[in-house]
């Protein structure tokens, strides 16, 4: 299996308890450029032992007009200071956080149409109160 990467996304982090809400952010890439528009999801499922997996789903409006669903499941592994220093409004960074994410992507658009065959795969940059930035990759 060979990685290409695909775009950065960046968006601001959901509030706490709130499940369903508007998204905003960017995404940036070599093939793809835009900014997230509403309305979006965001699913957070707590797991018993603190594991919380993800089901997010948005669209992309590119800049030249086109628009893409991407809709992706993530597992994230916070530890007690991860959440304590997000509370603090610190940056955490991914070698503090597994948050893995495995996208995919629906569009009618005939330029992104190769979007439609692809599998992705996520990983989490870093993660502050005013963003999350995450690298999003091509598998192969």
């Amino acid at each position: 299996m060979t990685v290409e990467f695909l775009m950065e996304t960046l968006v601001p982090p959901a509030p706490r308890g709130i499940t369903n809400i508007p998204v905003g952010g960017t995404v940036h890439g070599p093939k793809i450029n835009g900014i997230i528009i509403p309305p979006g999801g965001d699913w957070p499922y707590a797991m018993p032992d603190g594991t919380i997996r993800l089901d997010v789903r948005f669209t992309i409006k590119t800049d030249d007009g086109e628009f893409i669903l991407t809709e992706y499941n993530a597992v994230v592994v916070p530890s007690k200071e991860v959440l304590d220093k997000f509370a603090k409004a610190e940056t955490v960074n991914s070698n503090e956080l597994y948050w893995i994410s495995a996208p995919r992507f629906t569009t009618s658009s005939k330029k992104y149409a190769w979007l439609n065959g692809v599998q992705a795969a996520g990983k989490m940059v870093n993660l502050q109160n005013s963003r999350i930035k995450c690298d999003i990759f091509i598998l192969r």
